[in-house]
């Protein structure tokens, strides 16, 4: 089979494979902002999916079920979320992993809903 763009393909391989004949995966160092309030709500998420987690979360921060519904949209409510999971770096690192972000995003999103 004779290709109609050799040249371009040539290039092509070039781009992808650089000068030693390796894979170059470019990759954007720069972490992509998150809101907040949508990442303290997954986290809200990810431990309220868990039942033994919630009911620690609810024993340690005296939060309510009712509290927890009347607060969704409310700093201080979604700060004691973070800040839950930030006293317990397991469950901090699991969450972050979880919604797909570094465990310091969790904590500058919980600095964030301070001011």
């Amino acid at each position: 089979m004779v290709s109609c763009y050799p040249m371009a393909r040539r290039w092509a391989m070039l781009l992808l494979y650089g000068f030693r004949g390796t894979l170059t995966i470019l990759r954007d160092n720069q972490p992509t902002p998150v809101d907040p309030l949508a990442l303290a709500l997954g986290a809200l998420g990810w431990v309220l999916a868990d039942g033994p987690r919630a009911e620690r979360l609810l024993a340690l921060t005296g939060l309510t079920p009712a509290d927890l519904r009347a607060g969704l949209g409310d700093g201080a409510v979604l700060g004691a979320v973070l800040d839950f999971l930030a006293a317990y770096e397991s469950d901090l690192v699991a969450a972050a992993d979880h919604l797909g972000v570094r465990p310091e995003a969790i904590i500058a999103a919980r600095r964030s809903l301070e001011s």
